[in-house]
């Protein structure tokens, strides 16, 4: 008969604590890569922003016009850029749209007042987006 003492009869605790060890690893890189993907998604979204365009106000002058005064702000003034305004009907689709050329100038946040012509009767006009990468065809010479 073999003898087999209480060593023989229980795992060693051994392994376990390599495989926990290693789960509270897997759980740190796991919350450090979250952090920095919830801190690139904030700051992509709520950063600093090379060219920004904002509504100020909008009316509604008649059923097929709305004028929108709107600001843009540059961080390199001296580059020009695209902003694209658009106005929209109660059930929320675009019912008109219009690109407006920002020039180069000394001031960083630039002013404008525009008018959008709409298929439909508009209610809200706003600011879709700007960029840097303006069209050949806005441009004067």
């Amino acid at each position: 008969m073999t003898h087999v003492g209480p060593a023989d009869r229980y795992p060693s605790s051994g392994g376990r604590r390599r495989s926990s060890r290693a789960v509270i690893v897997l759980l740190g890189v796991l919350v450090v890569a979250l952090g920095l993907g919830i801190a690139y998604i904030g700051y992509r979204e709520f950063g600093v922003q090379e060219i920004e365009g904002k509504q100020v106000s909008f009316e509604v002058v008649d059923d097929s016009t709305l004028t929108l005064e709107l600001t843009v702000t540059r961080e390199d003034p001296s580059r020009p850029a695209v902003c694209i305004v658009r106005a929209r009907s109660k059930a929320g689709d675009e019912t008109g749209r219009r690109e407006i050329y920002v020039a180069p100038s000394p001031s960083g946040t630039v002013h404008f007042d525009t008018t959008i012509r709409t298929t439909r009767p508009p209610v809200i006009g706003e600011v879709y987006g700007c960029s840097f990468d303006v069209p050949a065809y806005l441009t004067t010479s």
